[in-house]
Protein backbone atom coordinates (compact mmCIF):
# COMPACT_ATOMS: atom_id res chain seq x y z
CA UNK A 1 0.00 0.00 0.00
CA UNK A 2 1.34 3.23 -0.55
CA UNK A 3 0.91 6.18 1.37
CA UNK A 4 -1.84 7.88 1.57
CA UNK A 5 -3.82 5.53 -0.20
CA UNK A 6 -7.10 3.44 1.34
CA UNK A 7 -6.27 0.02 2.54
CA UNK A 8 -7.90 -3.44 1.22
CA UNK A 9 -9.95 -3.42 4.04
CA UNK A 10 -10.90 0.05 3.75
CA UNK A 11 -11.75 -0.62 0.24
CA UNK A 12 -13.68 -4.03 1.24
CA UNK A 13 -15.75 -1.86 3.52
CA UNK A 14 -16.61 0.41 0.89
CA UNK A 15 -15.87 -0.66 -2.63
CA UNK A 16 -19.73 -2.19 -3.14
CA UNK A 17 -20.65 1.55 -3.45
CA UNK A 18 -18.68 2.92 -5.97
CA UNK A 19 -19.07 0.63 -8.97
CA UNK A 20 -16.13 0.64 -11.53
CA UNK A 21 -18.72 0.96 -14.63
CA UNK A 22 -22.18 2.46 -15.25
CA UNK A 23 -24.15 0.79 -17.88
CA UNK A 24 -24.58 3.00 -20.44
CA UNK A 25 -22.41 5.32 -20.05
CA UNK A 26 -20.92 7.36 -22.93
CA UNK A 27 -17.53 9.24 -23.50
CA UNK A 28 -14.01 8.22 -22.59
CA UNK A 29 -13.75 5.01 -20.06
CA UNK A 30 -13.67 5.58 -16.32
CA UNK A 31 -10.69 5.26 -14.11
CA UNK A 32 -11.22 2.31 -11.57
CA UNK A 33 -13.22 3.35 -8.29
CA UNK A 34 -10.78 2.57 -6.13
CA UNK A 35 -8.00 4.73 -7.88
CA UNK A 36 -10.40 7.53 -7.72
CA UNK A 37 -11.38 7.16 -4.23
CA UNK A 38 -7.35 7.03 -3.57
CA UNK A 39 -7.02 10.38 -5.36
CA UNK A 40 -9.65 12.34 -3.08
CA UNK A 41 -7.93 10.53 -0.07
CA UNK A 42 -4.57 11.67 -1.42
CA UNK A 43 -5.48 15.30 -1.75
CA UNK A 44 -7.26 14.99 1.49
CA UNK A 45 -4.76 13.10 3.54
CA UNK A 46 -1.51 15.39 2.41
CA UNK A 47 -2.91 19.14 1.74
CA UNK A 48 -1.66 19.23 -1.80
CA UNK A 49 -3.43 21.08 -4.58
CA UNK A 50 -5.37 19.11 -7.25
CA UNK A 51 -2.51 19.96 -10.04
CA UNK A 52 0.03 17.66 -7.63
CA UNK A 53 -2.76 14.64 -8.15
CA UNK A 54 0.04 11.49 -9.17
CA UNK A 55 -1.12 10.43 -12.60
CA UNK A 56 -2.35 6.78 -10.79
CA UNK A 57 -5.35 8.38 -9.16
CA UNK A 58 -6.72 10.44 -11.82
CA UNK A 59 -5.81 13.05 -14.58
CA UNK A 60 -5.53 16.58 -13.60
CA UNK A 61 -6.79 19.10 -16.23
CA UNK A 62 -6.28 23.13 -16.08
CA UNK A 63 -10.60 24.35 -15.99
CA UNK A 64 -11.91 25.52 -19.18
CA UNK A 65 -12.95 29.07 -18.86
Amino acid sequence: MRRYEISDEEWERIGEYFPDKEAGSSGRPPKPARDMINGIVWIARSGAPWRDLPERCAEYSEPSE
